[in-house]
């Protein structure tokens, strides 16, 4: 899919003018945030949680600007009618500096490929903590290099570990395992909250599951009747194994939980 326009704080302009000056500090150094949106039949997924925690990951990080959650929503609405596309995504770079800038990119989707929510993906670990695990930053190298490192070993992306031993995302991804009617999650506070994983927990919720956060070690995964990731891009994705350790098929518990999400972001209209 090919797009013509993009966003330059506030304003449309060509696509081929989508650059970044290579005197940029700040893009250099990493002082950005950024988010991906999922845009399906026109409409922007879960816009103002997006918007929400774009503000607050440049809070944390210390990046003023004069960006307001209304001012992006209208540039990502101006973008959308000029694209004129059905279903893609929108990468939204807020860059620091003296002269703060916002620019809003159509980009073409990397969906998993389809046999792996019936077979489930492979994943390795890496033991990596991100600074700011809260904000959603432009600092990505060691996150960069886990990820080169799970597709060498041909595995769809690599689990990040604490110092205490313990499981807290993907590179890219949110991490939870499931047993029962009950989901366990590694503390909020330790894990950049992903839009998709809370919208997977609210129909979770909705159908009867409940909500457990602890450190997750490898014991408690193992003991658990599976495991999935959540991301943008990849909705629901089961584990299948982890290193060496392998799980059995998809538990039907799971099955249900990707089952009814399926249906939840058919429905919903992208609001949550």
């Amino acid at each position: 899919m090919e797009f013509k326009y993009f966003s330059k704080n506030g304003k449309l302009a060509p696509i081929e003018e989508a650059v970044v000056s290579l005197s940029n500090i700040e893009y250099q150094y990493g002082f950005g945030v950024y988010e991906t949106i999922r845009v399906k039949h026109g409409i922007p997924y879960f816009l103002t949680d997006h918007l929400e925690r774009l503000m607050e990951s440049a809070r944390i990080i210390g990046l003023t600007h004069e960006f307001t959650k209304e001012k992006v929503e209208k540039s990502i609405g101006d973008l959308i009618k000029k694209s004129g596309k059905d279903t893609y995504n929108l990468k939204v770079l807020l860059i620091g500096g003296a002269q703060p800038s916002l620019s809003i990119l159509p980009l073409n989707p990397k969906f998993p490929d389809k046999k792996l929510y019936r077979d489930g993906a492979h994943f390795i670990t890496v033991e990596y903590e991100r600074a700011f695990s809260q904000a959603k930053t432009l600092n990505m190298l060691q996150s960069y290099l886990a990820y080169q490192k799970a597709r060498e070993e041909a595995a769809y992306d690599a689990l990040l570990v604490n110092g205490k031993g313990c499981i807290t995302e993907g590179t890219r991804t949110n991490f939870l395992c499931i047993k029962g009617r009950t989901l366990f999650s590694p503390p909020e506070s330790d894990i950049l909250p992903g839009i998709m994983r809370k919208a997977v927990l609210k129909n979770a919720r909705d159908q009867g599951f409940e909500l457990v956060e602890k450190d997750l070690r490898f014991s408690d995964i193992v003991e658990s009747d599976g495991a999935f990731i959540t991301s943008t891009s990849s909705k629901i994705l089961p584990v299948r194994s982890i290193d060496s350790q392998e799980f059995k098929e998809i538990p039907e518990n799971l099955q249900e939980l990707m089952d009814s999400f399926d249906t939840f972001l058919n429905e919903c209209k992208g609001v949550l």
